[in-house]
């Protein structure tokens, strides 16, 4: 078995090297990119560009190539990224690009690919990323204002923009070098914030582009939700829908910079999801109604690492439902459904280039057709692929949310189902429609009916009914000390901004206060039965109240009023409040004065003389926590701290720090940490952050299910996980496990129980499918002729299920059917009419294996089961570990 392992991770390293020669040695002959009012032109010619959205920062370098390379299998030709200017420049003058903030890399890698590179350097991001990708020391410098006409602003943003393109221009990056980047984005989504700065926000964004052009990166830039950019900028559209969006010149191509493709998600809050039916709809609709360049924000969302999270209150994953889930696995049937859509654009490439405008056909009342064909005249276009002249592609819409259709189209038929687009790459046959889905259904975690196993000793506990280890059976366990704990203090009079104190170098901020309660308010609240209480006019985004070293109670919100009733002795009372951000803002107008702590008054409340103001007496104010600060998480600055055993009586503490030893899961597969037994604090594994955890439970009512993908989507429609914890699992990068002794450090809050943690393999656990013999036959089938008009043909139009397995998994097949069978995955089950020898069929050739395909027909079954009735094969299937399929079967 440790063999087997060992040649995994040899095989591993082994691509890494691979990777890092490739950057070395394969990217472009240089090229030139300019721009009509029809779409790009890269190397003299017109472009019909799909883009996906992967932020180096929130994966690990080691997980680049496989999601550039998933992507670009995908149906990709572009990689797009904001720059993250707090990451690549924590310090004012220090600049960090290494490891996970190591851009050229990252370029070069997507370079190596052969695809092009999107670079959005803003350097505003928002991307519910902290402080929208600021550093919070450039709010510090007197007399600035941010993203307004502000001279010392102006001259810290100009600063590190030059800096980003003069790093690019170096490494010989830009397309005209012969690297991969082709277009590049100043500032971001400014329009929706431009009217609060008046006329110094026209003034700014003419700044912003003139800046912009004046770096002579030699490609061109774009700025997206602007609709007053200057001439020189093309303004682009953000949102779920952009088919109706118009650039405001008609010199500029149509762009669409952010689909939106999921959402992200809030502590305590639902997960949304986006059917991908209706995400097909809106991209098919873009291009079929002139768009040019579409990216997907995000294709891969990832993990907000460390306190990188922005919000308030943002949650560690960013998954964002996108078609690359946060480690790295396919999203299906998201990324399948997606891949055929891209495969069907380009098909239709040659005849979108070669016109300017489509031909517009009404077809019904909520019908349309967009039809682009050149016919040949002896001259061929200056900016598209020569023999383009004869193409013709059509796009049929069916716009209405409840209802088929049935359209007329070029002497034929077509029956399109409701919010769709069918899509003919040759005028006449449907190669594609976005609400028939034929890629299969992917599912990650089952559900378990095993009992809950919490009442189990700790030596039982070490298997989870859920396939899961406990993490180990032994830890250790240090108080963090409440309130002033270092001679690093200071004593002012009145309450801080938390932002000014803490600079953003930790979440929390001590306020510290000793208040002396007379014998006359002792006996007064005894005897009238008075409870005084601490009243906060207003905080944010949470606050641990103590008092005589036991939590009184909490605050959460965002400017929020707080008041808790607190128990009082007569004499001298310690009254510490641990303030603390979840994440800074990273939206909105005047971000600079967006702050965290506590604003208006603190008082105490039901004195017998009346409240006590305690907003202007001596405060002493602590920055961070002790264990933060000794840096006890990591591997060398853990033994600083007074370690001792974990009695399993005392797991209930607030405030305790906790660490064990593990070694890592068998196998390649990535891994989660499963924190549902704690309560709110962060974690850490050998010195790397992996987040902040919070088991923040969901409304148990708003979500749809199933979800009906009919009609315009929004952040509310088709969420899940009602009633449950919005996030218990957390990426473990595989890249930062060693294979035994792996360090494992939680400060946790509130109190949670730590020997309950768990690890646990994220993998493709179950797949299904169902596919009709009336469906489409796969798009790799199309293919042109050759001759000079470079017709398409498609002579097979057998339809073709595709079943697949991650690395190191194989097909184990669970249900197959071809006939009518019944249900939906994991409740199938044979219909009236089914052919005998389904699974035997289905065994034969995918069995065992990684990857497999079955042709829907009769001929492939033997037999046609009932006819006159259209057949359908449904499979479902489990994905089980290479090496265990292997031993099975000696």
């Amino acid at each position: 078995m440790r063999g087997r392992i060992l040649q995994q991770w040899c095989m591993f390293l082994v691509l890494l090297l691979m990777a890092d020669f490739a950057i070395t040695t394969t990217l472009f002959e240089p090229f030139n990119v300019t721009y009509d009012h029809r779409s790009l032109i890269i190397a003299g010619h017109r472009r019909m560009l799909i883009s996906a959205g992967i932020h180096y920062p929130r994966s690990t370098p080691q997980m680049w190539p496989d999601l550039i390379g998933k992507a670009k299998e995908g149906g990709v030709d572009v990689i797009e990224t904001y720059t993250f200017w707090n990451g690549h420049e924590p310090v004012r003058g220090q600049y960090h690009f290494e490891g996970r903030y190591d851009l050229v890399k990252f370029v070069k890698l997507v370079g190596s690919s052969g695809l092009y590179l999107f670079l959005r350097i803003g350097p505003y991001v928002c991307a519910e990323w902290n402080f929208g990708g600021f550093p919070v020391w450039l709010r510090d410098i007197p007399g600035i204002e941010f993203r307004t006409d502000n001279e010392p602003f102006k001259e810290e943003m100009q600063r590190f923009v030059t800096k980003i393109v003069n790093l690019m221009r170096e490494e010989m990056l830009f397309s005209w070098q012969g690297g991969p980047i082709i277009l590049l984005q100043i500032e971001n989504e400014y329009g929706d914030v431009e009217n609060s700065y008046g006329k110094k926000g026209q003034n700014y964004i003419n700044w912003a582009a003139n800046m912009a052009l004046g770096l002579g990166a030699g490609v061109p830039w774009v700025m997206c939700k602007q609709t007053d950019a200057p001439e020189l900028i093309i303004d682009t559209c953000n949102g779920y829908y952009c088919d109706g969006f118009k650039p405001n010149s008609n010199k500029k191509p149509i762009f669409w910079t952010e689909n939106w493709d999921g959402w992200y998600t809030t502590w305590g809050g639902r997960l949304p999801h986006r059917p991908v039916q209706d995400l097909a709809f809106a991209v098919a609709r873009f291009f079929q109604r002139g768009g040019s360049l579409q990216n997907y924000y995000m294709y891969f969302g990832g993990t907000n690492f460390g306190r990188t999270a922005g919000g308030p209150f943002y949650i560690t994953s960013y998954d964002y439902d996108a078609p690359i889930d946060e480690y790295g696995l396919l999203s299906q049937p998201k990324w399948g459904h997606l891949r055929d859509l891209h495969a069907a654009i380009r098909l239709c490439e040659p005849a979108l280039v070669a016109v300017d405008s489509p031909h517009y056909i009404k077809l019904g009342p909520m019908q349309e057709a967009h039809v682009y064909h050149k016919r040949g005249n002896g001259r061929r276009s200056r900016l598209s692929d020569s023999g383009d002249e004869n193409r013709c592609s059509a796009f049929l819409a069916n716009i209405d949310q409840h209802n088929a259709a049935s359209v007329h189209f070029q002497g034929h038929t077509y029956k399109l189902p409701p919010w769709s687009v069918s899509i003919l790459p040759d005028c006449q046959n449907v190669a594609y429609n976005t609400a028939k889905v034929g890629a299969q259904t992917s599912i990650k975690e089952l559900e378990s009916d095993a009992p809950n196993v919490s009442n189990k000793s700790v030596s039982q506990k070490l298997l989870r009914h859920d396939g899961s280890s406990y993490v180990s059976e032994r830890w250790m366990t240090v108080d963090e000390p409440l309130g002033i704990w270092s001679d690093h203090n200071f004593t002012v009079q009145g309450i801080l901004e938390h932002l000014n104190v803490t600079k953003d170098s930790s979440d929390y901020l001590w306020y510290f206060i000793r208040i002396y309660v007379s014998g006359e308010d002792a006996s007064f609240w005894k005897e009238d039965g008075v409870h005084p209480a601490l009243s906060i006019d207003s905080m944010r985004d949470v606050v641990h109240i103590f008092v005589n070293g036991q939590l009184a109670g909490s605050g959460v919100g965002r400017w929020v009023e707080v008041t808790q009733p607190v128990k009082l002795l007569e004499g001298y009372n310690d009254v510490a409040l641990l303030s603390q951000t979840v994440g800074l803002q990273n939206y909105g107008a005047f971000l600079e004065k967006d702050g965290g702590g506590f604003r208006g008054q603190i008082k105490l409340t039901g004195l017998k003389s009346g409240d006590m103001d305690l907003s202007n007496l001596s405060w002493t104010y602590q920055v961070g926590l002790k264990g933060e600060m000794q840096e006890i998480y990591t591997l060398d600055g853990n033994e600083k701290a007074a370690w001792v055993d974990l009695a399993t009586d005392g797991i209930k503490s607030p405030l305790s720090w906790y660490k064990t030893y593990f070694d890592a899961p068998d196998g390649l597969d990535p891994v989660a940490l499963d924190l549902s037994s704690m309560g709110k604090g962060q974690a850490w594994i050998n010195g790397h952050h992996i987040g902040r955890y919070w088991t923040l439970s969901s409304p148990q009512d708003g979500c749809q299910k199933p979800c009906d993908y009919r009609g315009k989507y929004d952040s509310g429609k088709c969420t899940t996980n009602c009633g449950k914890p919005t996030q218990v699992r957390y990426h473990v990068p595989r890249s930062w496990l060693q294979e035994t002794n792996n360090l494992l450090v939680v400060f946790e809050e509130t109190g949670g129980n730590p020997v309950e943690i768990s690890l646990t393999a994220h993998y493709t656990q179950l797949i299904c499918a169902g596919i009709s013999e009336s469906h489409y036959p796969p798009l790799s089938r199309w293919v042109n002729h050759g001759s000079v008009d470079e017709q398409i043909l498609i002579n097979d139009t057998t339809p073709e299920m595709h079943l697949h397995c991650e690395d190191g998994h194989v097909i184990n097949i669970v249900f197959a059917s071809y006939g009518t069978p019944k249900g939906r995955c994991q409740e199938y089950s044979k219909g009236s009419c089914h052919a005998p020898k389904s699974s035997d069929v289905v065994s034969k050739l995918c069995q065992g294996r990684q990857t497999c395909s079955i042709r829907v027909s009769n001929a492939e079954f033997g037999v046609d089961p009932c006819r006159g009735v259209v057949k359908t094969l449904a499979v479902e299937a489990k994905c089980i570990s290479s090496w265990v399929a292997g031993f099975s079967s000696v």
